[in-house]
């Protein structure tokens, strides 16, 4: 059979997603349903300045999404006011929020593509791509929402106390 159909994973791995499979439905509730209060969460914010998640109404393919799917996922893209320097204060900030180049674990990951997995692009090339300076990609994990919007909060607050700073200073000059 392996010569036929190619690789197959090891005995040990095997066993880890059978194990795994095992809860997957719990913990896609969960991820789904951490999403959606931490998405709802984001588009109050001021320092949000768009949001995309399709579990939001603000979503254009809400209505869709209703009808294809039950959960609406634990990935949510939002786009931070104050760009490049707005996304690097967010991800020095975040405490429970692990900072991740890949996406998708039980535990929450966040990333600034600017700073981190895009940012040899270059500014021109990014924005060639799409990939704004404020862009930030997060995997919301299964953990307590409340933690994990207590953990986004207070960075999201951080990044607003540090650009207030700067406008003051520019102020001055």
């Amino acid at each position: 059979m392996l010569n036929q159909t190619g690789g197959v994973i090891d005995p040990f791995n095997s066993f880890l997603v059978h194990r795994g499979i095992k809860t997957l439905a719990i913990r896609m509730e969960k991820h789904c349903d951490n999403a959606q209060k931490v998405a709802e969460f984001l588009e109050k914010n001021e320092m949000i300045e768009w949001i995309t998640y399709p579990g939001l109404r603000s979503h254009p393919q809400y209505f869709t999404g209703l009808k294809q799917h039950k959960g609406h996922g634990g990935m949510i893209t939002f786009e931070l006011k104050g760009g490049y320097d707005a996304g690097e204060i967010m991800m020095n900030s975040v405490k429970l929020c692990q900072l991740a180049v890949s996406l998708g674990g039980v535990e929450t990951l966040i990333q600034h593509p600017a700073s981190m997995t895009h940012f040899s692009m270059g500014p021109d090339a990014r924005k060639e791509a799409g990939i704004t300076e404020g862009l930030v990609r997060l995997s919301v994990g299964i953990e307590n929402h409340k933690d994990i919007i207590k953990d986004l909060e207070r960075a999201l607050y951080e990044v607003g106390e540090a650009l207030s700073v700067k406008q003051e200073k520019n102020l001055f000059r």
